[in-house]
């Protein structure tokens, strides 16, 4: 038997798509993507250059506003903090800052007066963030503006509590860990790597039928019990998955660095099962009917490609965005299973919600298996 556990193993390891998909193209890809996104957390972003123009106000309640806002502004601004300050604020007329805004060198300009308004030149980052400032004022002016409806003897407090504004928020992390916001990607990554076991499950189950291939015709010939090659098969496969996954997660957590702050030996059960996971799906779809070569090797891609795009491999806000509208697809998704298993050990701190992903593993893991084993199991063939 070890003999034979031997020469299978050689058989696989000799294999192209076996070694390529499953092994060699996710270290790839993770270098890849640390190059273009590693170190988006350490970029340096500039200090954003907008204009204001002054505009008189109707009325003292309309003077008391547009006072607000450059206050507001000045705190953004804050001089005395030049090289980390969001905004740098300079007061022009309205043709001078048209004028800067077709140069290209202010980014924005703010209209203080009856009604604060930004106009920009084009659309990016920079904009983008001082819609949000805008946005952050205006509700603000709002909740002035319901004091003093409701209470307007509390007006001038109200103005004076929004003049001392002062932002007061510091970066902290769940359960004392810390997390690059780019490592959600690479959790993608790894549970497509985990599903990329199903090429060499694939593999297995094409080795098992006689009907599609040489070498299982002769296995099924043989003396050795059919039961006992799919065994060998099953651990295999799985021995040398799991492998492959282990070898990726130590590439990113000591090769490319990236904030894995959790403990490693929590994160090995995560691998064990998305890999036996991922070459479970292989030999289930690969032991499904009589379809084409081409065919299954077609399902088996689009399958594992579609559960890491909902995980979140192309886009971060995805797995959230499934979350909040079919929260029941990120269950049965093995991707976002085990990105969410590994988000627990390394960002939430949270064992009870670590153990129900590795509980969704096993489950899917194991009515995958059966499910082959059934279908590869009462394959009989009146001849060779």
């Amino acid at each position: 038997m070890l003999d034979l556990m031997k020469y299978i193993g050689k058989a696989k390891i000799r294999k192209f798509d076996i070694v390529f998909w499953p092994f060699l193209f996710p270290l790839i890809l993770a270098t890849f993507m640390y190059l273009a996104i590693g170190n988006m957390e350490d970029a340096d972003f500039e200090t954003i250059p907008v204009a204001v123009v002054e505009q008189k106000g109707e009325n003292l309640e309309e003077e008391q506003m547009k006072e607000a806002f450059f206050t507001f502004l000045s705190e953004v601004s804050d001089e005395a903090d030049a090289e980390n300050r969001l905004v740098h604020i300079e007061e022009m007329s309205e043709t001078e800052a048209k004028k800067a805004l077709e140069e290209r060198k202010v980014d924005g300009i703010f209209y203080a007066g009856k009604e604060i308004s930004l106009t920009v030149g084009r659309n990016g980052i920079s904009q983008s963030i001082l819609q949000i400032l805008l946005e952050n004022y205006e509700n603000g002016k709002q909740v002035l503006l319901n004091i003093s409806q409701a209470h307007p003897e509390k007006m001038e407090a109200a103005i004076k509590s929004l003049s001392e504004f002062d932002t007061r928020i510091s970066q902290v992390s769940l359960g004392g860990k810390t997390m690059d916001g780019t490592v959600q990607f690479f959790y993608a990554l790894i549970g497509m790597a985990c599903l990329y076991g199903c090429f060499i499950g694939f593999g297995a189950a094409m080795s098992l039928q006689a009907n599609l291939t040489v070498l299982a015709a002769r296995r099924c010939v043989s003396p050795v019990h059919k039961m006992k090659h799919i065994l060998i098969e099953m651990v295999i496969s799985f021995a040398l998955h799991f492998f492959n996954v282990l070898v990726l997660l130590l590439y990113l957590r000591y090769v490319l660095k990236l904030e894995f702050n959790g403990d490693f030996l929590q994160m090995l059960p995560v691998a064990l099962l998305g890999s036996m996971l991922g070459v479970a799906l292989g030999l289930f779809v690969s032991s499904i009917g009589k379809m084409r070569e081409g065919v299954k090797i077609g399902i088996l891609l689009a399958v594992s490609m579609i559960c890491s795009f909902l995980a979140g491999l192309f886009n971060g806000t995805m797995k959230d965005a499934v979350e909040r509208s079919v929260p029941f697809l990120n269950r049965i998704n093995p991707a976002a299973v085990i990105s969410d298993a590994l988000y627990c050990i390394n960002v939430y701190d949270d064992p009870v919600r670590y153990t129900k992903n590795l509980v969704l593993l096993g489950v899917l893991c194991i009515a995958m298996v059966l499910g082959a084993f059934l279908l590869v199991r009462r394959e009989r063939y009146d001849s060779i």
